[in-house]
């Protein structure tokens, strides 16, 4: 039975509507970032009055932009590995074996969820300056540090999305593998896996945006060198001025990657939540 007209008409104009207001904000950043700034200090205009891609070349030189960007790749990417490989292990463990404390364990992964995120950063804080001055190991202000904070709260959810996923995948194709010799990273690794790559593609993508556009602990737990791209960003807001065109410009540059990883993984993340959340 077809649906009434009213009913296809108000679904048009719905859309229309949510389209528009999704797409005014970065229409806005996109004009912004092609004027001059006496133009985006002044009356706001709809349409520009003078088109310049000076912004874009100057984003580079105002702040190092070249270093955060670098920053952010190296700790986004390494805190996506460790969390994907720490949670593939983990969640195959919890699918697959019974043992002593697996529920309080799936319920404790899942319980560092309820905290805020500024709940951990002055114990994370002091840890880090306590384990420096006693061990020499600098992980306050380091890459390093900063990735292990990112862990504390990307992993517990990958972890978590995982145990769902793997226990979609049939145990038969476990037994199949053991059966024709191979043991249990054997199985884990040839056959569940690949079966399970949408929802492995899944975390990656969240630990990785989680992790790029984090600005509470990178604020606190980066210095001058190691600052990411989040933090980076306040550097075109001066005592003097706020180049705004040049900060629309560096916001949309610093957008495309992560843009474009989920546009070419769209339908493994879909489908990856989708199997991830029902059991």
């Amino acid at each position: 039975m077809a649906p009434p007209r009213s009913f296809l008409w108000s679904r048009r104009i719905f859309l229309t509507l949510l389209t528009g207001f999704v797409l005014l904000p970065v229409y806005v950043m996109v004009s912004s970032s092609l004027k001059p700034l006496a133009d985006v200090t002044g009356k706001f205009r709809w349409l520009p009055t003078e088109l310049t891609l000076r912004p874009y070349v100057d984003i580079w030189s105002t702040v190092p932009l070249a270093r955060y960007f670098v920053n952010s790749l190296i700790v986004a990417g390494a805190a996506t590995v460790c969390s994907v490989v720490i949670a593939v292990f983990a969640a195959y463990a919890v699918s697959r074996y019974d043992f002593r404390g697996k529920r309080v364990f799936t319920v404790t992964v899942l319980s560092t969820q309820m905290f805020p995120g500024i709940l951990f950063l002055l114990p994370l804080f002091l840890i880090y300056v306590n384990i420096g001055n006693a061990t020499g190991i600098a992980l306050f202000g380091s890459r390093g540090g900063l990735i292990l904070t990112y862990l504390t709260f990307s992993l517990p959810f990958s972890i978590w999305m995982l145990i769902g996923y793997f226990d979609s995948v049939p145990r038969d194709l476990d037994e199949a593998a053991l059966v024709d010799g191979c043991g249990p990273l054997g199985a884990l690794f040839r056959v569940v896996v690949p079966a399970a790559v949408p929802g492995i593609v899944a975390v990656a993508v969240y630990a990785f945006m989680t992790a790029w556009g984090e600005v509470l602990f990178a604020s606190v737990m980066t210095n001058d060198t190691t600052r990411t791209l989040a933090v980076g960003l306040q550097g075109y807001s001066t005592l003097n001025d706020v180049y705004w065109n040049q900060i629309m410009a560096a916001s949309l540059v610093v957008s495309v990657p992560v843009v474009a990883g989920f546009l070419l993984l769209q339908r493994y993340l879909v489908a990856g939540l989708t199997a991830g959340a029902v059991k």
